[in-house]
């Protein structure tokens, strides 16, 4: 794979995640406000809210490798009428911008807070957008092992589990530090309110990774039956590539499956620890699992003609 290829698999990953964080985050915070109040809400979401930001850019800032001539990025925003990459551009560059408004309103409290909601609504929007830009982008008919509902339905699985898990990791660290500031809002509301979401959290992950898992028979049946370079597309993520697609299913497979099933249990027992332990795990082992598989989604390509 050449530095631009791996450049996007950054940033479509650490995008992606970014939106299905940001629109699971909008959930958890309403929930939250109806659980308690609002001042327990923010007091869960806030620091989340933040981190998301760092990811995001990372991700843009990784999608400039895969241009030739960087300082040309913005002119491939003027093809919006015919053009789902100048769409996807379009719509990045605003959730970024809108996101980091909300962010700096939320974090501020700035304006009211049905202000803010809308904010918000608008960005999350607006990530959505991103996402089923990013996989029109694909659906070229000259790409068979892209043109395909896999593309889509993968890129936005993709971004809720690794939104949600990644999530569940920054919901835990908040926690630990609630529980060393002498001001924090009332820590045992915050501890239900962790076990509750993280218990959802688990549920959401095991969903997505069962949808993938039936997803990728079909879309591999799909591709056998397709044309020579879908034939040859099947071939490659079964053969020359088999044991990376082996891994990355396995890892996937252990991190939102066995391990959300262990989140799942230890959070209805309130086993703080272990609760901790294995979130982070099971994100790192779904991190790993979706570059591997989106490593394979550029690697498998088969052009027909030339």
């Amino acid at each position: 794979m050449n530095t631009q290829e791996l450049a996007l698999v950054i940033y479509t990953i650490l995008v992606q995640m970014s939106v299905g964080a940001f629109v699971i985050l909008g959930l958890v915070h309403l929930y939250a406000e109806r659980k308690s109040d609002q001042k327990n809400a923010d007091e869960m979401s806030d620091r989340a809210l933040l981190a998301i930001g760092p990811v995001v850019v990372l991700g843009v800032v990784a999608s400039f490798f895969h241009l030739g001539n960087p300082l040309n990025a913005f002119r491939a925003i003027n093809n919006l009428g015919t053009s789902w990459l100048s769409r996807e551009i379009l719509f990045t560059v605003l959730f970024v911008v809108v996101g980091a408004v909300f962010a700096i309103f939320q974090w501020r409290k700035i304006g009211s807070y049905r202000l803010r909601q809308l904010i918000a609504l608008l960005a999350a929007v607006l990530g959505v957008a991103v996402v089923y830009s990013m996989a029109s982008i694909y659906q070229l008919t000259s790409q068979p092992a892209w043109n395909s509902l896999a593309t889509p339905i993968t890129f936005f699985t993709t971004a809720f589990l690794l939104g949600a898990l990644a999530l569940g990791v920054a919901f835990v660290v908040n926690y630990y530090i609630l529980q060393r500031k002498k001001d924090a809002a009332n820590i045992e509301i915050q501890s239900e309110m962790l076990r509750t979401v993280l218990q959802w959290i688990a549920i959401g992950s095991i969903v997505m990774l069962g949808l993938q898992l039936v997803v990728v028979p079909l879309f591999i049946s799909q591709l056998s039956a397709g044309s020579a370079a879908a034939v040859e597309s099947a071939g490659k993520l079964t053969g020359d590539f088999g044991w990376i697609f082996a891994i990355q299913l396995i890892l996937v497979a252990l991190g939102a499956g066995v391990f959300g099933l262990f989140l799942y249990r230890n959070a209805l027992l309130n086993n703080q620890r272990m609760m901790t332990n294995y979130v982070i795990v099971a994100f790192a082992l779904v991190l790993i699992g979706e570059l591997l598989g989106r490593y394979l989604f550029y690697a498998i390509h088969v052009r027909i003609g030339i």
